[in-house]
């Protein structure tokens, strides 16, 4: 830092006057500003590493689990960062698996004395219990990209000796590695490189720490649990909520899609913090960050490695930021004697092959648009009859099977065109049809289509446009 700051004012051509006014006047504020963009680049760097230095000297270890060698083998143990000032260079694909903890008393051998005698049941801060949220990260250098796999808690697979069950109850028998184990099963096999377990306690730190998140409340949500001291009580609307509040909105699901409308809710907070989080600014307060929710967090990354990651995702577009939920359907009531979510053996092998570089066993031929079915979900408030013109247009490009779903509560400046099964293809296919919109691979569209169309407003810019191109 400083031989950088003596070298340009020592150098006497920075400040001496050009033989040509013209030249100079071109020049110099060029070189001023790639002197402050590095300057502010190296500054960047220094902060974060001596501030993950002091981190990394000071707090306890990220890693609460004690791991057997043969657990620990379940992980590829290969560096994924650079070294040196390299530290924050993710230089390989990595796979986490990432698991968000809701532990009660009952569920840990030996309850905190401070939770007896109590008349609830209040959180724990423990990794010990039921695995209430699961995901697939996968951070990809090669392809600049970042796909996140929702895993539903009742998925019904099978746990190594342990028999057919929910996923959930993977961490309950095995901890970390038993749950890797059953996800890598469940996924075709795909290898997992970490891990990372989040308490429910951890989640409302983290979110204060990044100082909240600005997300849109899809409908009011009220619910009392007096056996948990859970009370939600959120109303509908764009807001910025603290980090108990974003637990309220990712832990209703007291409605017609229970686990899988939270799914949903979670990708939109998740979308709504990699807005607002993944910057620069994150990266530097990071040390700051994992300080306050340190003893929530058990994970076999190191701190390095975190950084890395967290670097990664400030530096990928927007755009190539997927998320997906693990393709299946809702069990039939009488079909088990528990509620679950069924896999799609075949929706799992495309999903892995497309986004997880899994080979598949067959080929993937683009999707023919009579086969590809398209939900319309207007945010606009439009009647149903005004969107006459948009089903006239989606026909004509060929897709036939195509329906009007129930509306989407956030009103819309630009139509989204949601990728509901991971198909970005398709989801490019139709917006380049229509000639508008934005395409998004997530699941918070109509969840039995393949393409969910959320309708803003500049819909209704384009209505005019597609009546008269329809015409001829």
């Amino acid at each position: 830092m400083t031989i950088q700051r003596t070298s340009a004012e020592g150098n006497p051509s920075s400040n001496a006057p050009n033989s040509s006014g013209k030249n100079s006047h071109n020049t110099k504020p060029g070189r001023w500003l790639w002197f402050w963009m590095g300057m502010g680049g190296i500054a960047m760097v220094s902060a974060t590493a001596g501030a993950l230095l002091a981190v990394s000297l000071t707090s306890t270890p990220l890693q609460q689990a004690q791991l057997s060698p043969q657990e620990e083998a379940v992980f590829d143990g290969d560096a994924i960062s650079g070294s040196g000032l390299r530290f924050s260079e993710l230089t390989r694909p990595v796979n986490l698996l990432v698991m968000g903890m809701s532990v009660l008393p009952p569920d840990v051998q030996t309850p905190p004395t401070e939770t007896q005698n109590l008349r609830y049941l209040p959180q724990v801060n423990s990794f010990d219990g039921l695995a209430d949220v699961m995901l697939m990260v996968k951070f990809d250098p090669e392809t600049k990209k970042i796909a996140m796999l929702s895993i539903p808690r009742d998925t019904r697979t099978r746990i190594e000796g342990h028999g057919v069950r929910k996923i959930n109850a993977a961490n309950v028998e095995g901890g970390p590695a038993l749950t890797a184990t059953t996800v890598s099963n469940l996924l075709g096999g795909v290898g997992i490189d970490r891990y990372i377990r989040i308490n429910v306690l951890g989640v409302g730190k983290l979110i204060d720490a990044l100082g909240g998140v600005t997300v849109y409340v899809p409908k009011d949500m009220k619910y009392q649990d007096h056996s948990q001291h859970l009370y939600i009580n959120l109303k509908a609307g764009k807001q910025h909520l603290n980090g108990d509040q974003v637990l309220q909105l990712l832990r209703f699901r007291h409605d017609e899609l229970g686990d899988i409308g939270r799914i949903q809710r979670q990708q939109m907070v998740m979308r709504a913090l990699m807005d607002q989080a993944l910057n620069p600014v994150t990266v530097a307060q990071l040390p700051k960050i994992l300080n306050v929710v340190k003893d929530n967090i058990d994970t076999n990354l190191t701190v390095e490695e975190l950084v890395a990651l967290v670097g990664f995702g400030v530096r990928t577009n927007r755009t190539n930021m997927q998320m997906l939920m693990l393709p299946g359907r809702f069990s039939e009531p009488n079909e088990y004697n528990a509620s679950y979510w069924i896999p799609s053996k075949d929706g799992i092998a495309k999903l892995m092959a497309q986004h997880f570089g899994l080979e598949s066993l067959s080929e993937n031929p683009v999707n023919d648009p009579t086969s590809v079915r398209v939900a319309i979900q207007d945010s606009t408030g439009s009647d149903r009859s005004q969107l006459r013109p948009l089903i006239n247009a989606l026909e004509k490009a060929g897709y036939r099977n195509v329906y009007v779903a129930n509306p989407w509560n956030e009103p819309l400046e630009v139509t989204n065109i949601i990728a509901q099964q991971g198909d970005g293809n398709s989801a490019e296919s139709i917006r380049n049809a229509l000639g508008f919109g934005e395409v998004r691979v997530e699941s918070t569209g109509s969840l039995n289509s393949d393409i969910s169309i959320q309708v803003g407003k500049d819909w209704l810019q384009q209505k005019s446009l597609l009546e008269d191109s329809i015409k001829f």
